[in-house]
């Protein structure tokens, strides 16, 4: 993670992995037949650790969009996390990254999760209207870009503070007689 994290994914070694775990690059690419297979490995036991944070149920409306806020707390005290997410998701647009299905699919279903929790937090049907899924990832661009900015000046930004501001303001636009339109 570290090394994924500090270097991203074409500029990290195998070799400065396997001298940091204490193996020879054989013996890692003994469990990961390849460096593609090693960062998808990571990147999914990133997702492990905070679903088991969850516990077995996942929370649906008001709930998961204050679990998102709770998020954003626990990732100010992860910073490695944080950094190996931000440096590798914006690598992932580039042409065959071996990472760019998984942030592709996870990008799907996490604006899904937030739709559908601002659905029914609002107490809106699913219609297919386009203002949930814009507001939902507004919600996700909003979390990804204060991970960078609190990466680069973590004194300067609160993320869980402004992304509090930000669903409350979204809750009031998509249901103003709900949440109140003022605030």
């Amino acid at each position: 993670m570290d090394t994924f994290a500090a270097r991203g994914y074409n500029n990290a070694s195998l070799a400065e992995i396997a001298e940091r775990v204490g193996l020879t690059q054989a013996g890692v690419l003994h469990y990961f037949r390849s460096k593609a297979l090693l960062l998808t490995s990571v990147l999914e036991l990133r997702d492990q650790s905070d679903i088991q944070q969850l516990g077995p149920d996942r929370p649906q409306g008001l709930a998961f969009l204050r679990h998102l806020v709770d998020t954003a707390i626990r990732n100010a005290e992860r910073e490695g996390i944080v950094r190996l997410y931000a440096v590798l998701s914006a690598e992932s647009v580039t042409d065959d990254h071996p990472a760019q299905d998984y942030f592709r699919d996870r990008y799907d279903g996490l604006r899904g999760f937030v739709a559908d929790a601002l659905r029914e937090a609002c107490g809106l049907p699913d219609d297919g209207s386009e203002k949930v899924g814009h507001a939902a990832n507004a919600v996700i661009a909003v979390m990804d870009g204060l991970q960078v900015q609190w990466l680069l000046a973590p004194g300067a930004v609160d993320m869980a503070a402004s992304t509090d501001l930000v669903v409350n303001a979204l809750l009031r636009t998509l249901a103003p007689d709900r949440f109140g339109a003022d605030g």
